[in-house]
Formats: C-alpha cells, structure tokens, sequence
C-alpha cells in the first residue's frame, strides 16, 4: 500500500494523523502542502480543490482531507 499525506506545519489535525498511522505501523509519505507549491497544486488536484489538511491519498486515490470523526482540518 501506498499512503501519500499532504500537511502544513503545525497542524494539529496533520499530528494526529501522524501519529495514528505511526502507531499502527503504516508507512507513509508526507508532503508539505503549505510551503511547497509543487505538492500544493498536486494535493488541490486530488482532493478538487479543497485546502483541508490533512489529504489522504491511499495507492493513488483520493480517501479525505482532514482527521477525526468528524474529520476537520
């Protein structure tokens, strides 16, 4: 599996995320979304256009932006 999350510095919601997925020992690939435009755009075209952080992509699919139940970001 391949599990891509775009943050932004100091976002609690993006921690959490984090820290669920080290935890329960999934690997994942983590891109700044705030500071590098590149990813930015990349994240904005997978979630269509939703700035909500954090944006989970699981093996090239969009799954949600935001954490918890109800997720927020």
């Amino acid at each position: 599996m391949s599990l891509v999350m775009y943050v932004k510095p100091d976002c609690p919601y993006c921690q959490r995320a984090r820290d669920f997925y080290n935890e329960n020992g999934i690997e994942f690939i983590e891109y700044d979304a705030q500071n590098d435009k590149q990813r930015q755009k990349e994240m904005l075209a997978y979630t269509g256009g939703d700035p909500v952080v954090p944006a989970i992509v699981e093996n090239g699919v969009y799954k949600q932006s935001g954490w918890g139940d109800p997720p927020r970001g």
